[in-house]
C-alpha cells in the first residue's frame, strides 16, 4: 500500500492539477505533505511498535492509512486533499517500519534472509506497477481510484495480519519515546519545505518560516545530544562509513527524487503522454533497480564500498544528463528510454551497497535504528528536493517566458492573461499556438535548471564516497 502510494500519486499529479486548476505549489505539496509526516515519524512508528506491539501498532497504522485514502478520493479540493495526505503520512510512518520489524520477529534467522529478501522483492514489484496502474486508473476512470484503490488492498492486509501474524514487542524497552524530538522535526521540516514551495508568490511568509525552520532544526539538533532516548542516535555518526553514507544517500536521493516528481509534468503536459504511457515510461527504470540489486549487492564484498558508490552515482548522472536531450516531440525510444535506462543502471549499482554499507557501519544491535535512520535520510532529501527543484524551476520558466513574450509582442490584455496563469507553468494555456509553444519551451528551460542541480548532487554522491573507509567493516 505505501509503496504503491509513493509511486503511483506522482503520475496523477497533472490530472490533479487540472482537476482543481490548482498552481504547481499547491500540486508540491500533495506530495510534500505525506513526505513530511513519513519522513519525520518513521523513527517514532518503529519505537512504537518496539513497546506497544509492532502487529497492533503495524494495524492502526493500515486503518489510519486507509481513512486517510477514502479522505483523499472524496476529496472536494486541493487543501483538503493536501490534509487527507498528511494523514496517510502518519498512517505510512506506522506501517512502513512495522512490516520490516514483524518479519524479523516472525522467521527464525535461519529463513530471515529469504522472507526479508520477498519483501524486498516485492516493494519493487508494486514500485514498478504502481506508475502503470495509476497511468491507467487516471486514463479510464479517475485520479480519486488512485487513491480508491488503497481500500481492498486494506481488506486483504487487515485480513492476513488478524489471521496470520503472531504479536511481538521489545519486552526489555524501558526508554521513552522521542516526542519532542519528532516535533521538532516535523516542524523544522515543514517550515523549510513551506518557505522553498511558497517563496515565488513572495512575502514575508516565506522568508519568516525559513528562519524558523532553521532555528527549529537547530534545536533538533541540540535536543537529540542531551536526550537519554533520541529519536536520532547522534553517536552513529562518529561512524566514518555511516556518515558517509548518509551523505552520499542525502545527495543522491534529493537528485533522484526531485526529477522523479517533474519528470510526469514534462511527459504528459509537455510531450503529450497519457497518463499510462507516462507510467510505463519509467518501468525500465525501476524494473533495471529490481533485476539488477542482487548482483550489485555483492559488489561492496569483492571490491569495497568506495568503488560501486562511486560509479554508480557517475553513472546515474550520466543519466541525467542525457535527459537534457529531449525536446518537444520524438520517438520515447530514442529521447527518453536511453536516459532511463542509463539512470537505472545507476541507481542499480548505488542502491543495495549504499543499503549494505549503511548497515555494516554499526553494531548489530544498532542495525534497525541505522537503517531506519538512512530510510529517513532518503525521503528527507526528496522532501527538500521537489521544494528546492519546484523554486529553480519556476525562476527558470518565468526568465524564459517573459524573453519568448516580448518577442511576440502581445496586447497588453493577452499578456495578463499569461500572467494570471504563470503560477500554474505548464498546465497554462490560452489557446494561441504561439503562446502555448512559448510556454512549453519555457518549462523546458526551467526543467533543464534543475537537471543540472540533479547532475551537480549526483556527482556530489560520487565524491562523497571517497569519504568511505575501503575496507569493509563487519557488524560486530
Amino acid at each position: 500500500m505505501a509503496f504503491v502510494d509513493g509511486t503511483v500519486v506522482n503520475v496523477a499529479l497533472p490530472a490533479l492539477q487540472t482537476a482543481f486548476h490548482a498552481p504547481v505549489s499547491d500540486v508540491q505539496w500533495v506530495i510534500e505533505c505525506y513526505a513530511l509526516f513519513l519522513a519525520s515519524l518513521l523513527l517514532v512508528g518503529g519505537s512504537l511498535g518496539d513497546r506497544y506491539g509492532r502487529k497492533r501498532i503495524f494495524l492502526y497504522g493500515v486503518l489510519l492509512f486507509t481513512v486517510a485514502s477514502m479522505l483523499c478520493g472524496f476529496a472536494p479540493s486541493i487543501s483538503l486533499l493536501i490534509l487527507a495526505r498528511g494523514a496517510q503520512g502518519v498512517g505510512a510512518a506506522l506501517l512502513v517500519p512495522g512490516s520490516l520489524a514483524l518479519i524479523s520477529a516472525s522467521f527464525p534467522a535461519s529463513e530471515r534472509g529469504r522472507a526479508i529478501g520477498t519483501w524486498s522483492g516485492f516493494t519493487a514489484i508494486t514500485g514498478a506497477i504502481g506508475p502503470v496502474l495509476g497511468g491507467w486508473l487516471v486514463d479510464h476512470a479517475s485520479w480519486r481510484w488512485v487513491f480508491f484503490f488503497n481500500l481492498p488492498l486494506a481488506v486483504v492486509v487487515i485480513g492476513v495480519t488478524l489471521w496470520r501474524v503472531p504479536e511481538s514487542r521489545n519486552e526489555g524497552m524501558i526508554s521513552k519515546l522521542d516526542w519532542q524530538g519528532a516535533s521538532l522535526a516535523t516542524v523544522g521540516l515543514g517550515a523549510i519545505t513551506f518557505s522553498l514551495i511558497e517563496a515565488p508568490r513572495g512575502g514575508i511568509a516565506a522568508s519568516l518560516a525559513g528562519v524558523i525552520g532553521i532555528v527549529t532544526l537547530a534545536l533538533f539538533l541540540l535536543v537529540e545530544t542531551r536526550s537519554s532516548s533520541p529519536m536520532v542516535s547522534l553517536v552513529l555518526f562518529r561512524s566514518r562509513n555511516f556518515s558517509g553514507a548518509n551523505l552520499l544517500t542525502f545527495f543522491l536521493y534529493a537528485a533522484f527524487g526531485g526529477i522523479l516528481f517533474f519528470l510526469p509534468l514534462n511527459l504528459i503536459q509537455i510531450q503529450h503522454y497519457s497518463a499510462t504511457e507516462a507510467g510505463a515510461a519509467l518501468l525500465p527504470l525501476i524494473l533495471m533497480i529490481f533485476v539488477l540489486s542482487r548482483w550489485s549487492g555483492g559488489l561492496i564484498a569483492r571490491y569495497g564500498p568506495q568503488t560501486p558508490l562511486t560509479i554508480g552515482p557517475l553513472i546515474a548522472a550520466l543519466g541525467f544528463a542525457l535527459l537534457l536531450r529531449p525536446g518537444i516531440g520524438g520517438s520515447y525510444w530514442t529521447t527518453f528510454f536511453p536516459a532511463i535506462v542509463v539512470l537505472g543502471f545507476g541507481m542499480a549499482i548505488s542502491v543495495a551497497p549504499l543499503t549494505t554499507t549503511v548497515m555494516n557501519a554499526v553494531p548489530q544491535s544498532q542495525a534497525g535504528v541505522a537503517s531506519g535512520i538512512n530510510n529517513a535520510v532518503s525521503r528527507t532529501a526528496g522532501l527538500l528536493a521537489i521544494a528546492l527543484f519546484g523554486l529553480m524551476l519556476y525562476a527558470g520558466f518565468n526568465r524564459a517566458l517573459d524573453h519568448r513574450l516580448d518577442a511576440l509582442s502581445l496586447s497588453s490584455a493577452e499578456r495578463q492573461n499569461v500572467d494570471r496563469l504563470r503560477p500554474s507553468l505548464a498546465a497554462t494555456s490560452n489557446g494561441n499556438p504561439l503562446v502555448d509553444r512559448a510556454i512549453a519551451d519555457s518549462f523546458l528551460a526551467g526543467y533543464r535548471i534543475i537537471l543540472w542541480a540533479a547532475i551537480g548532487l549526483t556527482l556530489a554522491s560520487a565524491f562523497s564516497a571517497r569519504s568511505l573507509n575501503p575496507e569493509q567493516i563487519e557488524n560486530g
